[in-house]
């Protein structure tokens, strides 16, 4: 039996985890000196409240060559094989760190899944459905490979103040942004981000257009769909309804950004993610 893994830049939600039983690894957290594991003991309630109380941004750290393998050895209790999805290793040192822990387990297999949030997710839910059909570690790697460039993972951020204050942003551009209500759309292409395009207007306004122009064209697999956010649930209500326009999805599940997208983007960031066929 394989076991399906990630770590915690995935941000399933905990029904999907369980489904599809795919276990977690977390991130660490760094907030002014202090270290917390992604999803266990800080939220993205926290993220905010910590940066809205100090000023200070939250960082991220990857997960450890040591942790790592004390991961393995926990999850092949019961399991012959473990494939493990990290997040893009343009973004973090997850992957490399968890190839050099499993120099020490020959059935460990790591995927670079070239993306964040639940594009990570979507690799991960893939794995899980080729592990119930009864695929080697070797085999669910190589179908991977296939549906890795299919990811299709993007999201636009309302408020530019965290991409400003961690340094991904200028501060004349920060102020055109705000001053002219734009509303970046940053999208993931082979493992790494870059802006497709610049909202204007209303968030209402901008999750119509942002909806119509990830899905009006595009050829989807309409399994899954994720609205992962830091938002409301009234915009995520408002995503759901936008995409049913355009898209037959079997599923459409909401999922609240993890600590790494929170720190980075901040709040009022939305995101549809999908598989393209």
């Amino acid at each position: 039996m394989v076991k399906i893994c990630a770590d915690s830049v995935c941000d399933l939600s905990e029904e999907l985890k369980k489904r599809y039983d795919i276990s977690v690894v977390p991130l660490y957290v760094n907030a002014d000196g202090k270290t917390f594991k992604d999803g266990v003991d800080i939220t993205q309630k926290d993220v905010f409240r910590h940066y809205r109380e100090t000023g200070n941004l939250c960082a991220t750290s990857a997960v450890n060559v040591e942790d790592f393998k004390n991961f393995f050895t926990e999850q092949l209790n019961g399991y012959d094989e473990l494939v493990v999805i990290t997040i893009s290793s343009d973004f973090s040192g997850c992957f490399q760190n968890a190839n050099i822990a499993a120099e020490d387990f020959p059935n460990v297999r790591v995927v670079d899944s070239r993306n964040l949030s639940t594009g990570e997710g979507l690799v991960a839910v893939s794995a899980a459905k080729l592990a119930q059909q009864g695929l080697s570690a070797d085999e669910i790697v190589k179908k991977l490979d296939e549906i890795i460039p299919k990811v299709d993972a993007s999201f636009f951020v309302a408020n530019v103040e965290y991409l400003h204050k961690g340094g991904r942003c200028s501060s004349i551009a920060a102020l055109g942004a705000n001053l002219l209500k734009l509303k970046p759309c940053i999208e993931v292409r082979d493992g790494k981000m870059t802006v497709a395009k610049k909202y204007r207007g209303s968030i209402e306004k901008t999750i119509q257009n942002y909806v119509k122009d990830r899905l009006e064209s595009v050829e989807a697999d309409e399994d899954l769909i994720f609205i992962t956010h830091t938002t409301s649930r009234q915009n995520t209500e408002l995503a759901a309804a936008e995409i049913k326009k355009y898209k037959s999805f079997k599923e459409i599940d909401t999922t609240d950004a993890g600590c790494t997208v929170a720190c980075h983007c901040g709040e009022d960031t939305l995101g549809i993610l999908f598989i393209r066929k």
